[in-house]
């Protein structure tokens, strides 16, 4: 099902999701999206000017801000929020053509992937490269670039990312919870 709240016909016009995109129960996807061969868990919000590979995997309740890349090989779980701009990278030596001059094609090279565990939030701006995980609920800041495993619950930002500090798991859950306790007084 795809729902895309306040958006006319025509901007739904405007999204390229192939027919082998997996979609989850109430995905809310806005315009100059671009899917294919990729599977988005339940009650995800894609914002504009998304792309998500094929080979990708989005888990439940993810939030991916606009302008994001999410490459073949990338990994979210459960509840990750990506910022706006984000860029996950997947092939460690990037080359246009082979040994032999000619444009590389899948069997010229290896898809390296990324994995963001559950909870965790990237910042806007981040690049991260292939071959990493970033732990659950991490929280990686915004511009960083991030070379190496992220532990679970640290704070991170810089390039490279560095650890600035690590969140007890209570304090990272913290958000979610005290949103769920106004939402439940104000109903």
């Amino acid at each position: 099902m795809i729902w895309a709240p306040r958006m006319s016909h025509s901007n739904k016009l405007h999204q390229q999701i192939a027919p082998d995109v997996k979609l989850g129960k109430g995905v809310r996807i806005f315009g100059f999206t671009n899917l294919y061969g990729c599977k988005i868990g339940d009650d995800v919000k894609i914002g504009t000017f998304v792309e998500i590979q094929k080979g990708a995997s989005i888990g439940n309740r993810c939030k991916i801000s606009s302008h994001t890349f999410i490459c073949e090989g990338v990994h979210l779980e459960d509840e990750v929020f990506v910022g706006h701009n984000v860029t996950f990278i997947n092939d460690l030596y990037p080359r246009a053509t082979n040994a032999e001059g000619q444009l590389k094609s899948e069997a010229d090279w290896q898809c390296i992937s990324t994995r963001v565990e559950q909870g965790a939030s990237i910042g806007s701006g981040a690049t991260l490269l292939c071959g990493v995980t970033v732990g659950k609920g991490a929280v990686v800041g915004a511009g960083s670039v991030v070379t190496r495993d992220v532990p679970a619950f640290a704070v991170v930002a810089g390039n490279p990312a560095r650890v600035l500090r690590m969140l007890n798991e209570e304090r990272a859950e913290q958000p979610a919870k005290t949103a769920r306790s106004r939402k439940q007084v104000s109903s």
